[in-house]
Parts: C-alpha cells; structure tokens; sequence
C-alpha cells in the first residue's frame, strides 16, 4: 500500500501527500526546509512517514484541532480556532488534526495560536522538529471463507471486532475502527488465523441471515462474540442480560443499542486521550449523572451495562444523525458486502422492502407521473430515443423510509430512494492500485446541443486550490470513447445520451458491458436511461457513480449536473451529494448512486463536508449547520464551528446546531471555504452569496 510522503514546497515549507486519497497539506515554515526521512517508532502514536525539519515554525492552511502531550503522554493543553497557548522548554508531541493526522515532536518552549483560517506552531528558535503523517485511508487487512451457513457465518463476525484498534471508548473515532476482514463464501471455513477479542461480550440470535445481518455492526462495535441462541440477547461475563427483541422490534432495539452505546462513548472518552470541551456531554451530563471519569476506566462490559441501563429517549435528541442504513436482502448473495457496510457502522435493515415489477421504463411514482416534471412528445430530453421511453424490464425495490442521511440497498433489483450497494465496486475500491499526481477528471460531450453543461463543470471542477487535472472532449467515436473510460481517470463526468445499446457517439453506440476493463474510478452519467450502463462500469472496474433510470430534460439534467460538480468538487461523497442535488430539480428522484456510494473525488478543506441554512432576523442572522460524515470522517468525528463566541465541539453527522450571528461574523465565516448555502429552500454557494441581499 502507498504511504504518505513528505515533499520541499517551492519557497518555505513542507507538503504531505497522501496519494490514496489524493490529498496534498502543506505546511509553511518561516525559511526553506529540506525534510529528512526518519523512523516512524520515534512517535507515541502510529505514523505511516515521518521526516525531520530545522525551523522556528509551522504554519497550517486550515484551523485544525490541536493535542499538545508531554514525553509522558499526557495531554497538557488543547487548542482550536482564535487560540492562544504558551507552554515551557520541554519535549512534547503535538497532535494535528488535519486531513491526514499529523504529529510533531520537538524539544522546545512551544506556542499556538489561531485565527480563523489558519493555525501556527512556534518553537523559541530554528531546532530539529520531527513531522510523522498517518493517513485515514482503511484497508482489510485480511480475507475470511465462509461457508453460505448461518452458524459458521456468525463465527466470521464475531471476528470483526478484532479490526478494532482500542476497546476503550476512544474506538468511537473512525481512525482507532479498523476495518473488518473481508469475507468471501466458500465451502469451508477460514478465519485467517483471527479470533473474537476478549471482550466479555456475547449476542446470542437465532441461526438467519437476517440476525446475523442485523447485529454485525454492534457486534464489531462490541467486540463481540455471536452465538446461536433461541431469544436474541446480549450477555457478558459479569452476569448482564439485555434482550435483542422488546416492543419496537428485533431491527430497531438492535439499532438503538448500538446507536446509544456509541453515543455515550463519545460523551466518556472525553476522560481519556481527547479532554476537549463537547457540547453533547456538557447538554447531558446533569441528566445522566455519570461519574465519566470512573466509567472510563471500567472494562468494556460493565460500560455497556452502565449505558444501557440509561432510557434512550433521555438521549435521542442529542444523538448524531447516523450517517448509513443499509437495507440488505438477507440471503449468501450479500454476504460479502457485510464488512463493508460494518466498516461504514451503517444500521443494517432487513425489513420493510417494497418490490415492484415494471417494464414501461419508469420508476414507480417517476418523471411520467404529474407529481413532478412529465416528459412529453417535443420535449428536448437527452434520450437517443428522443422522446420515446426506452423498453426495461427492472424489478424496483423500495426500502422502508429512515432517519439516517443516507441509505443503500444491497440486493437484486433496482432501489428507489437509495443506492445500490455492490460487491464489484468494494472489491475495485481495494484493488484499485493508488496512483501519484494530480485528481484527473475527464469530461465528455457528445452532443453539441448540450454544450451548456460541458462549459459550466468545466469551470467547476478544480476551481478550488487543489491538484485537479480537468480535460474536456466532445464528439467521440465509439474507439474514442473506450480509450477515455479505459484510461485511469478519477471522475469521468459523460454529457450526451444512453439507449439500450449504450452510449450514442458520432459513429455509433458503445456497450460499457462489451469493455475489457474501466480504468475510470467513478463518474456521472448525464443521459437518460443510463443506468445500465453505469451498472457494467461498476462491473467492469469502477467504483461508484451516478445514473438515471428514466428520461430527463435537459434543462433539468444541466441544473443537477452543475450541481453536483460543485458538491464532488467541495468533498461530498457521491451519496451525500446527491441527496443534496436531488433537492435542486424536479428530475432529482430519477438519479440514482450505483456502486461505492462513500467515493469522494476531494476532500473539503475544512475536513468535513457541510451544508448551511441561512435567515435573517432583524439584525441578526441565523446559521442552522448539517455535517457529512467522509470515509475519513466518519462517525464519532468532531467539529466546531469557526465563529469567534463557539468554543465547543460538536459531535458531526447531519445537523449540529442553530448559531446566531452578527452580519460582520457571516461574512466572516462564509470566507473562510466555499460550501453549499440554503435561502429560502434554494442552494447557493458562499461565495456568491451577498449578505446584505438575505
């Protein structure tokens, strides 16, 4: 696997370069450096890459989180944004939190200090400051066999949890969950040599897909091991019961244990290595009445016996939106997305799955329909059939409704109101080989009538300060337009049109299915019908990316194209991105996610993506924030807003807070990065918003 790497800047300064998810940090220092490689044992936390520079100071592009420990490991001061900390001559390890975690050590009077677009390291003069990087890209770091059993499956699960890099409460950070073994069927049973980790904990369900499908993301978070059992109920070695199956059901008493575990890690490891300042444990502590400094020194399983003993409704108003429901057909075909969805910590569903059969080639409920947009003879659509539906023969499945920001299906059929999850695309995620160099987008227009959208991304993608490499081509033949998708490319973002023959070109049409292999990571294909033919990428070698499953009009297919250029290019995932853009046209429902929904083509600067709602009461202005959980962010990540009177973290994943500001402080803050901005239910971006038109 590639590492991060450490690179002289032009001028002053080091860079740090992630080449797997395509990231590059720099840091400026107050003359020219040269880094020296070191070894990465010099640290108390594991790094990938480490050098050593001679400077009197680093300073960071983004105000990032910082953990100022001494040689001892013990935590002496936190810093965020608009800062100030002074500590003596002594050797410390600095935490940074930026997109790739960075540590520095040094032996030194240090200072930080911030404002509210960068923060600044300083030592007492030039000395040898030591630079380790880890990045928060997740592998397996193995492959169980399984046979299509439930009993022996349940064995494999239960070594999920040894992915797990602590079993104390700071596992509830994405960078201490490893990710689970992946797992593949096959006639006998292979555990890799992998073991349940001494926990404590034991599930006990009945021997189905379904239970085990539904408890593998608690038992992982658990570390737990799953055992057949005729009543579904965690047991441990201390003597506690709780049963899996009360009113609400075996799927939702399942899903709230383990949403209310997490939570109240989050709210105990604020005793442990990160003491800062959360704004959910100080909301909640006078109710619970938790000794959080004893709990955290409590094995696992008296925890969980604490926790639960706590009414979930006391919590659920200060839970994070979960970032992931998975609703899986419970049958061996899903068996091996199972890790993948346990590594995202999605809730798996198992129930209250819809399906339809349909061969006219809309959804159910679609575009034809009079509840939104209808296409019409003369209509100007990008179907090469202009105007004629094109024949399909799908079977549509829809999940039951969820409260989580994203949902997926994983299963036969085609999902409506979610992505569809596939094994193809996690495999290609894993064996997709990290390249170096700039983030290569390829857009390509073959029709010349719907030119507008071509020349609106082409002015998206890359106009933020990052190593994009965007090139346009438009009116491909068929032998053209193979060599584009086989080329390695990190989006292909297509404009033209799809019939069941595949892509229309000058000379013809071209069949994805017919490909020998796609070296394209992920895409959008702004046609109509072109979900078929984002399926065979999937298969052929891609990644994830965005289809439609009926026609749609141009004028509303520029609109969502324009759109989610912009949210790719500011770091939202594909799902999360979409979930936005849906919003924006009358056409969204007709969009779908296919494959890896987690793929983001950048990282956004601050680290997570967000999105904000703005009003205007009288003088004043009011900012409600949603965050989105990234594959490097995910949840029990920590944000805080960059407004001068916060001082607290927020636990991130869909809305965070209602935050009042001055008109001064808005203009402030939407300086500070380009995000989407919501007025009056209509998207906008920050950097085209003009306050005083609010």
């Amino acid at each position: 696997m590639m590492e991060p790497s450490f690179e002289a800047v032009p001028g002053t300064g080091i860079a740090v370069v992630d080449p797997i998810d395509r990231h590059r940090y720099v840091m400026r220092t107050r003359t020219p450096v040269s880094p020296v490689p070191i070894a990465t044992e010099n640290f108390r936390f594991p790094v990938d890459a480490a050098v050593s520079v001679h400077t009197s100071a680093l300073s960071l592009p983004s105000v990032v989180s910082v953990h100022i420990r001494d040689d001892d490991g013990i935590t002496r001061r936190t810093a965020e944004h608009f800062a100030g900390v002074n500590l003596p001559a002594k050797t410390y390890e600095i935490e940074l939190s930026a997109p790739l975690k960075l540590y520095v050590r040094v032996e030194s009077a240090v200072s930080v200090s911030a404002d509210a677009e960068r923060t600044t390291v300083e030592f007492d003069e030039e000395t040898t400051v030591q630079v380790g990087a880890r990045s928060h890209h997740s592998h397996p770091a193995t492959t169980l066999t399984t046979p299509a059993d439930p009993e022996q499956l349940m064995q494999a699960v239960s070594t999920f949890g040894s992915a797990l890099k602590t079993h104390s409460p700071e596992r509830s950070y994405p960078t201490l969950r490893g990710h689970p073994p992946a797992v593949e069927l096959g006639d006998t049973l292979d555990l890799a040599g992998l073991e349940p980790p001494e926990t404590g904990i034991t599930i006990e369900i009945p021997p189905t897909y379904r239970a085990v499908f539904v408890v593998a993301p608690l038992a992982y978070y658990l570390g737990a091991r799953v055992v057949p059992g005729e009543t579904p109920c965690i047991r441990t070695d201390m003597g506690f019961e709780y049963p899996l199956e009360g009113v609400i059901g075996f799927e939702r008493t399942v899903e709230r244990i383990l949403k209310q575990v997490f939570f109240l890690d989050c709210l105990t490891r604020t005793e442990g290595l990160y003491p800062v300042d959360l704004h959910e444990r100080r909301e909640l502590e006078p109710v619970l009445g938790f000794d959080f400094g004893a709990l955290y020194d409590r094995p696992l399983a008296a925890q969980l016996e604490a926790y639960l003993g706590v009414d979930f409704e006391a919590l659920a108003a200060h839970l994070p939106e979960w970032k992931l429901t998975a609703h899986a057909d419970p049958t061996p075909a899903s068996v091996e997305t199972l890790p993948f969805l346990v590594d995202d910590l999605a809730v798996v569903r198992c129930g209250g799955i819809e399906e339809v059969t349909n061969s006219s080639g809309t959804i159910p409920g679609g575009c034809v329909s009079t509840t939104r947009g209808s296409v019409v003879a003369g209509d100007f659509t990008r179907s090469a059939s202009r105007g004629t539906p094109v024949e399909t023969d799908r079977t549509y499945i829809e999940p039951g409704s969820d409260n989580s920001l994203e949902q997926a299906w994983v299963g036969e059929g085609t999902p409506v109101g979610a992505s569809k999850a596939t094994i193809d695309a996690y495999r290609n995620r894993l064996d997709r080989t990290p390249v170096e160099g700039d983030i290569r987008v390829k857009v390509v227009c073959n029709d010349s009538e719907m030119d507008e959208e071509r020349a609106l991304v082409n002015e998206v993608y890359g106009e933020r300060d990052l190593p994009f490499e965007v090139s346009v081509e438009c009116d491909l033949t068929t032998d053209e337009l193979e060599a584009a998708l086989a080329t390695r490319t990190d989006f292909f973002h297509y404009v033209g049109h799809v019939d069941d023959t595949g892509f229309e070109c000058v000379d013809g049409t071209l069949d994805a299915d017919s490909l020998d292999s796609v070296g394209v990571d992920a895409f959008l294909l702004n046609a109509c019908q072109s979900y078929e033919q984002g399926m065979s990428l999937i298969e052929n070698g891609s990644i994830g990316g965005i289809v439609t499953l009926s026609d749609v009009l141009n004028d509303e297919a520029v609109r969502i194209g324009e759109t989610l250029a912009r949210l790719l290019n500011a770091g939202f995932p594909l799902r999360a991105a979409l979930t936005i853009a849906r919003e924006e046209s009358i056409m969204g429902d007709e969009y779908l996610v296919v494959g890896d929904g987690g793929f983001a083509l950048a990282q956004s600067s601050s680290g997570t993506p967000n999105l904000i709602d703005v009003l205007r009461e009288g003088n004043s202005y009011i900012i409600e924030i949603t965050t989105y959980p990234t594959s490097n962010r995910g949840m029990g990540s920590l944000v805080m807003p960059i407004i001068r009177h916060v001082s607290e973290y927020y636990l991130s994943s869909g809305y965070i807070g209602r935050f009042d500001l001055s008109r001064e402080e808005l203009i402030e803050f939407l300086k500070l990065e380009t995000i989407p901005v919501r007025v009056d239910g209509k998207l906008r971006w920050s950097n085209q918003l003009d306050v005083d038109e609010l």
